[in-house]
């Protein structure tokens, strides 16, 4: 299942960049810009009249560079996601137990294993949604340092092409400013092999199934349930 997690911060990120991008391209790099080691503006020659469309979170994910620091970061969480899956479990078989076992516990027990699920799922709740930021948080950082070689790459790439206005279509309408858009404007494959070819990363040897951790999507325990009422008159166990 693909993560939403890009969704949120690419459109702000993309037009704030490429704004900041677009706005130095035709001027010349100050003389402390090498001293700080900082990226020399692009020069472009912005006159291009054509529209053209790029899925920047989709550029992102597939790039080789993409795909290798997500499929890694999806592997160093299987430990994390597997122990919130054994927590889970275990609040699951003491949901079960109450509903099976709850009319014939005596009030103390049924309300000690009562609390105890409490409990328990509020301590799974609050790691899963820990994993989850943590998660997020490295998933953005993976996404934003490539973006920040993506944009300069994308500005001269639609100067030298005569683009005048590049739109992302991250995220689909109405969500998004584009009702629709045909393939044949669409630059997204361009700008990824342009990125593969200056990266020098290689593509990956077979492509990842879930290059995306699931954390960010892990499915919470649902409430604890109530037990069967206690038929009136019978004496608890």
């Amino acid at each position: 299942m693909r993560s939403k997690f890009v969704r949120f911060i690419m459109p702000a990120v993309f037009a704030v960049s490429l704004a900041a991008w677009a706005q130095t391209a035709a001027l010349p790099a100050a003389p402390s810009a090498a001293a700080n080691n900082a990226p020399a503006p692009v020069t472009t020659n912005a006159t291009g009249t054509r529209m053209g469309t790029i899925n920047v979170e989709q550029a992102i994910f597939a790039t080789n560079e993409g795909q290798r620091d997500f499929e890694a970061l999806s592997k160093k969480l299987e430990p994390k996601q597997n122990e919130l899956k054994e927590k889970n479990d275990e609040v699951e078989s003491l949901k079960k137990q109450l509903n099976t076992q709850g009319d014939k516990l005596n009030d103390d027990t049924r309300g000690t294993l009562v609390k105890q699920i409490e409990q328990k799922q509020k301590s799974l709740e609050r790691s899963v949604q820990d994993a989850r930021d943590d998660a997020q948080n490295q998933q953005n950082e993976i996404a934003q340092r490539i973006l920040q070689k993506m944009g300069p790459m994308l500005v001269k790439y639609a100067a030298d092409n005569g683009f005048g206005v590049i739109i992302d279509t991250s995220n689909p309408w109405p969500n998004g400013p584009v009702l629709w858009a045909g393939p044949a404007v669409d630059i997204t494959k361009s700008v990824v092999d342009l990125y593969n070819a200056q990266s020098g990363v290689p593509a990956p040897a077979t492509k990842p199934a879930a290059a995306r951790p699931a954390i960010p999507g892990t499915k919470l325990p649902t409430t604890v349930p109530p037990a069967s009422p206690k038929p009136q008159g019978t004496q608890p166990k």
